[in-house]
């Protein structure tokens, strides 16, 4: 499978994206699943939210076209490629549906928590699960059964918080998740994880075609059902993708790729703490907030942050060069 083959992959996802999001945000204002202005949100009227259904139809469609039509070679699937695949579609869409009723009725951070948890034990049935860690001293860590199932929990879970968390502006987490699927696609390439990449692609492609109707003034949200899949998405695909590779910090280079969600993740959770406040509560004391406060307007924040993600990401490459 050369190069070019995935730029039709690309395109099929954004087009169909681009189609669909106009028809869930009619969904999301008959459904009321809507965004209502607060103090903490930066929109003034109601919004629709739930646009991540929008970005899962396409990425779901864009795979099982270029499946049927033979744009990706379909011996590039063996037996324990199609399990995984079917755990993380599975796994995928729970997920996906459990934003989308957090979208519609606002469920509870502790029932949002043990959804997600449950998602995670979906990968590791189906064998989606970080085996070995490498480092460049000892080489090669083999994990046994509960750290490695306790690891991968903690950085699906983890992930996909962090994702959440940084949804806090127009456009900015599907600018940022199509930076890090880019990045990810290339090291993909790299190492010859062909399944990876077109996953990788499409899921890009899905979430630029809506990064045409998110990005500030935003026609829709991508919400909690966006929000939570795309991380999901993320922290499984890196799991088969970068995580498996046996270079030398291996595991830093996702974390680099993610290091802006990751570590505003970290900075909330500990300034919520040392107020004495639960972790889960929202606050306007994120990185992007600090920024407004700066006098940056709402398009240069985002296209800061994106700068940043990009500037990360090839940090990320060039880790993953100088480890190989």
């Amino acid at each position: 499978m050369i190069s070019a083959d995935y730029v039709p992959t690309f395109l099929i996802a954004f087009a169909i994206s681009c189609a669909l999001t106009p028809l869930v945000k009619k969904l999301a204002f008959y459904f009321k699943i809507v965004a209502l202005p607060d103090a903490r949100k930066m929109h003034k009227t109601p919004m629709p939210q739930g646009g991540g259904l929008a970005v899962y139809s396409a990425f779901i469609l864009t795979l099982l076209i270029v499946f049927y039509f033979g744009i990706m070679e379909r011996n590039l699937l063996m037996t324990r490629e199609w399990t995984q695949l079917f755990g993380l579609f599975l796994g995928g869409t729970f997920i996906l549906l459990l934003g989308l009723v957090d979208d519609k009725y606002a469920l509870p951070a502790k029932i949002k928590l043990f959804g997600q948890i449950v998602a995670a034990i979906i990968l590791i049935i189906f064998g989606i699960k970080i085996n070995f860690l490498n480092n460049p001293f000892n080489g090669m860590f083999y994990l046994s059964v509960w750290p490695s199932i306790i690891l991968t929990m903690f950085w699906v879970v983890g992930l996909t918080n962090a994702l959440n968390l940084i949804d806090g502006l127009d456009g900015l987490l599907a600018g940022i998740t199509g930076i890090a699927c880019f990045v990810l696609f290339i090291i993909s390439i790299q190492k010859g994880q062909f399944l990876v990449a077109t996953l990788l692609i499409a899921l890009m492609g899905s979430c630029c075609g809506f990064l045409r109707y998110n990005f500030n003034p935003a026609k829709i949200f991508m919400g909690d059902t966006g929000s939570l899949f795309l991380g999901y998405m993320l922290a499984a695909l890196s799991i088969v993708g970068a995580l498996k590779s046996t270079a030398t910090l291996a595991f830093a280079i996702p974390i680099l790729v993610f290091a802006l969600p990751i570590f505003d993740t970290l900075a909330a959770i500990v300034r919520r703490l040392l107020k004495g406040k639960p972790i889960f509560q929202p606050d306007k004391e994120h990185f992007h907030h600090q920024l407004l406060k700066l006098g940056l307007n709402h398009r240069e924040v985002v296209i800061f942050m994106y700068l940043l993600s990009g500037f990360m990401g090839l940090a990320a490459l060039a880790l993953n060069y100088v480890a190989r």
